[in-house]
């Protein structure tokens, strides 16, 4: 009977401890703050794109401002633009802040956050090209789209339309350098893009026409998750732009 008594008491013991250890170790779990997976793409400049070792850009110094009003962490991850959603449909990134235009599309699969910057898509060709004035003129013309962007929606929406044959690249280097050696005839890129590119760089390239459409820039969680973040990015940014550092960030980058 004392050895029953005994190791019953021992027995209690034992499930007393680790449930003591295991309270403690939830304890820190809970406690641990969350760090969320940020995805960008890099290679568009003026919005992101890398300098040495260091990330740029708009989007880059925004969402780093908006984290840092709000007091949380995040952490940045360089894709191609083009696998940015199914990279959040796999549940490998929280948020994006890539330059993405907010669509009725897009909002089948993600929420998006109060537009944060509006852009519109241009139409570009080489510098020398006189016979291309504007949309108009694109008919049995090749032009030249970025994977996964409005630009190349709107060109694969409108290429029966237009009479266009459309290839597509994964960034926009790749895309500009097409026209500008003469290999397709025009491309469709959003308008402080490649304002921005044109005038940081001869690239042998000019915008004609007037704007597509007018589109406005969101960031973007997948679509029911991750709405406390979203909660906070809105009001981080309304802040940010209530104290004039929204206006400073844009403006370091684009002029007035």
């Amino acid at each position: 009977m004392r050895k029953i008594g005994l190791f019953s008491l021992f027995l209690i013991l034992t499930i007393f401890i680790a449930a003591c250890g295991s309270k403690e170790t939830t304890g820190e779990k809970a406690g641990s703050e969350k760090v969320y997976k940020v995805g960008v793409d890099t290679t568009y400049p003026p919005f992101e794109y890398k300098d040495g070792n260091e990330y740029k850009g708009i989007d880059i110094d925004l969402i780093n401002a908006i984290a840092k009003n709000q007091g949380f962490k995040i952490e940045l991850n360089p894709m191609d633009f083009g696998g940015i959603i199914p990279a959040m449909q796999a549940n490998q990134l929280d948020v994006a802040i890539a330059g993405m235009s907010i669509t009725d599309e897009r909002k089948k699969v993600v929420d998006f956050s109060t537009p944060y910057f509006d852009a519109g898509l241009t139409v570009v060709v080489k510098k020398d090209n006189s016979n291309i004035k504007s949309v108009d003129d694109l008919k049995g013309k090749t032009v030249a789209v970025k994977k996964g962007t409005t630009g190349a929606k709107f060109a694969q929406d409108n290429a029966s339309k237009l009479g266009i044959n459309v290839v597509q690249f994964n960034d926009s280097p790749a895309m500009f350098q097409e026209v500008s050696n003469g290999n397709a005839d025009a491309l469709i890129e959003d308008y402080p893009v490649i304002s921005y590119a044109i005038a940081q760089k001869d690239l042998g390239l000019k915008i004609v026409g007037d704007r597509l459409n007018g589109d406005q820039y969101g960031i973007a969680v997948l679509k029911g998750q991750n709405q406390d973040v979203l909660k906070k990015i809105n009001k981080g940014l309304a802040e940010l732009k209530k104290d004039g550092t929204y206006d400073k960030i844009v403006k370091s980058y684009l002029g007035e």
